[in-house]
């Protein structure tokens, strides 16, 4: 006669013999393979301020980790419960400064969840589908090249500075002015690569200097 530890043994701790070692290799492998695809978009296509390796590193390894979590959890309901008490303790503390970022990681986790249940196809299709639709979305939004504009003139030549600066879309965003001369810097956004108008600047009478620099904020309207 089967004792209650029996069967709790039968229903609950031997459902890890239903586990393979083909399936844990292929999983693993898969999350690898999605997981150096996120690495390779990430590092080709990152448009932030500045890249950092570790934290594309640190992506492959998410979706390696969660899909061995998701193994573990799919393969004993008493090893899973244990799993979800340990990481309710867990805090963490480093900060994602960049909102894509963000994307990123809940990309690397949904790798990782859906190859640790055996969707192999569905995970690759979905990461090919998701690197292809951002990969358009940052090559069209690198049709418009965004920068700041500083430059610093003599108050006498205010006016012929915004004549020169009037064919240009630009917000105003900073403005220093002093007894003699004004420093202002504008955010703009240009269709391509000519920048032809800053040496025009610099040569009018009174500007001291003008300087260009790419910035990668949001774009305005």
């Amino acid at each position: 006669m089967m004792t209650f530890s029996d069967i709790f043994k039968k229903s609950f701790l031997e459902e890890a013999g239903s586990l393979t070692a083909n399936h844990v290799i292929l999983s693993m492998l898969s999350a690898f393979l999605c997981g150096m695809i996120v690495y390779t978009v990430y590092r080709n296509f990152y448009k932030g301020v500045l890249y950092n390796n570790n934290f594309n590193i640190l992506l492959v390894m998410t979706s390696l980790v969660t899909c061995f979590m998701v193994i573990v959890i799919t393969s004993n309901v008493v090893l899973s419960l244990g799993m979800v008490g340990a990481l309710s303790i867990v805090r963490f503390r480093s900060a994602v400064k960049d909102p894509l970022d963000v994307g990123f990681l809940f990309w690397t986790v949904a790798i990782g969840v859906t190859c640790g249940a055996g969707l192999y196809l569905i995970s690759i299709m979905g990461t090919a589908f998701i690197a292809f639709i951002y990969i358009l979305l940052v090559k069209v939004r690198n049709c418009r090249h965004q920068y700041l504009l500083i430059v610093k003139y003599h108050n006498s030549a205010a006016e012929a500075v915004q004549n020169e600066l009037s064919a240009l879309k630009k917000v105003l965003k900073n403005k220093t002015a002093g007894k003699n001369s004004t420093e202002v810097t504008y955010e703009i956004r240009l269709s391509g690569e000519d920048t032809s108008f800053i040496t025009a600047l610099s040569t009018v009478e009174g500007v001291s200097n003008a300087v260009l620099v790419e910035f990668s904020g949001d774009y305005f309207e």
